[in-house]
C-alpha cells in the first residue's frame, strides 16, 4: 500500500486540526479533557503501537529532548507530568489554525518523509512558525502513522 502525496497532505491537516482540538479542549474542560483529546491523537496519528517514535519536539531540552515513548509525547502536548517538569503543554497554547508549506517530500512504498514549515496561529492572532519534519509508515491496517517527528524554531543568525 503505497503512500500518496494526498495522504501526506491529509495527515498534516489532521495533525493541525488535532493540535487545535487539544487547545480548545483545555479551554473548555481543563487539563483532563485536553489530556483525553491528546491521548486519542497519539493513538490515532502516531505509531507508538509500532515501536518507539523518533519524536523531537520544538521546545524540549536536556535529557528529556527526545520523546520515543507515548508518555513523553503526551507530556509535551499537555504538560502536567512530574517526569517532564519543563513541559508547559505545547498543545495548551490557544492554537486556532495550522498551515503547512512543503519544502520537499519523499515516498517509497509504505514509508514517506515530509519537510517544511508549520505556521500556528493562536487565539490572539500571534503566529509561530517552526521547521518541521515528519516520517510516516503505514501500519498493518493501511493507516498512516507518524514514526518520526522533528520540530525546531528557525535558526536566527
Amino acid at each position: 500500500m503505497a503512500i500518496t502525496e494526498t495522504e501526506l497532505e491529509q495527515a498534516r491537516v489532521a495533525w493541525g486540526d488535532a493540535l487545535v482540538a487539544i487547545s480548545k479542549a483545555y479551554e473548555n474542560g481543563g487539563i483532563d479533557e485536553a489530556r483525553g483529546v491528546a491521548e486519542n491523537v497519539l493513538d490515532t496519528a502516531y505509531g507508538y503501537n509500532m515501536g518507539p517514535v523518533l519524536f523531537k519536539p520544538t521546545l524540549a531540552s536536556g535529557d528529556k529532548t527526545f520523546r520515543p515513548t507515548k508518555e513523553g509525547a503526551l507530556a509535551y502536548f499537555v504538560g502536567h507530568d512530574d517526569n517532564f517538569p519543563l513541559d508547559g503543554g505545547f498543545g495548551l497554547k490557544g492554537w486556532r489554525e495550522c498551515e503547512s508549506v512543503t519544502s520537499a517530500s519523499f515516498i517509497e512504498g509504505d514509508v514517506a518523509m515530509w519537510m517544511g514549515w508549520i505556521s500556528l496561529t493562536d487565539k490572539d492572532g500571534n503566529v509561530t512558525t517552526v521547521d518541521k519534519s515528519w516520517g510516516y509508515k503505514k501500519d498493518e491496517n493501511g493507516t498512516l502513522r507518524i514514526v518520526h517527528h522533528h520540530s525546531s524554531l528557525p535558526y536566527q543568525p
